[in-house]
């Protein structure tokens, strides 16, 4: 019995290893582009700067470090971006989001609780596939050329 046991969860975990978890891509579907760019304008979505402080007396001339609200309504959208010039971090306080990542050929749900750093290459776009209202909080080093209220 114990071993039809441990052979059950084996297959489980084994069926269960392209699947994303706690917020990554598995290992066998990760790549470079392998994901299309997504849509291009943010729906159902409202995205709030609650601060932002220049980063130039810290040594960073031209950056300035922002922490935003998103609050995603069910079926809403974060467009298509890039972080080749705007690393950021992101927490999930509620709900969940599915993230379409350039570098990732599944899509990867996100839930309360998790952190996402988003950097380098990452290009993606998100969607809140559930029915309820998902809210992050978003804090990135936004360039001087970027406009720090329009920005997703």
């Amino acid at each position: 019995m114990k071993i039809t046991k441990t052979i059950a969860l084996a297959a489980l975990a084994l069926s269960l290893a392209s699947v994303a978890s706690a917020g990554e891509c598995p290992a066998d579907k990760v790549g470079v582009d392998v994901t299309p760019p997504g849509p291009m304008m943010p729906s159902k979505v409202t995205d709030t700067v609650i601060s932002s402080v220049d980063l130039a007396g810290y040594q960073i001339p031209g950056r300035s470090l922002r922490l935003r609200r998103l609050v995603i309504q069910p079926g809403g959208v974060v467009p298509w971006h890039s972080h080749a010039e705007r690393p950021a971090n992101i927490y999930v306080v509620q709900g969940a989001v599915t993230e379409y990542r350039s570098t990732c050929a599944a899509p990867i749900t996100h839930r309360m609780g998790d952190v996402v750093a988003e950097s380098g290459t990452t290009s993606h776009w998100w969607r809140n596939n559930t029915s309820r209202v998902a809210i992050l909080l978003s804090a990135d080093i936004l360039p001087s050329a970027m406009n720090p209220d329009s920005s997703m």
